[in-house]
């Protein structure tokens, strides 16, 4: 069975909630995704399952009471269900949060790629 990674970084952080550099944050974050897949690992990111849920939950904007209702705890539930975390990025709290959560988990906590290791 593969090992699931999840990949915690900058959503929010550094953007002002400027909608374009939001995605971008979530692109570099897929990215990476798509590289711990290519080295047999199975990535996943909060996002992917938090956003449909907002908007599906009528959240109305980003910091509102559903989007604060789901989008941190949805992933830190996926993280209890993963092997790892691996933070990319900068400056983010909430991948921060991730980070914290997964060392109270007995999870394995990477800061780049190469340093990926299972025994």
């Amino acid at each position: 069975m593969k090992k699931m990674i999840l990949v915690a970084g900058p959503y929010r952080s550094g953007t002002n909630d400027d909608p374009e550099k939001i995605a971008a944050n979530v692109q570099q974050m897929a990215d990476v995704a798509l590289q711990l897949f290519e080295r047999g690992y199975l990535p996943m990111l909060g996002e992917w399952v938090a956003l449909p849920l907002l908007e599906t939950a009528g959240s109305t904007g980003l910091g509102d009471p559903v989007f604060n209702q789901i989008f941190h705890p949805v992933a830190i539930d996926l993280l209890a269900h993963c092997d790892a975390v691996l933070r990319i990025g900068g400056p983010s709290q909430g991948a921060d949060e991730m980070v914290t959560q997964g060392r109270t988990l007995g999870k394995a906590v990477f800061t780049a790629l190469d340093e990926i290791r299972f025994a």
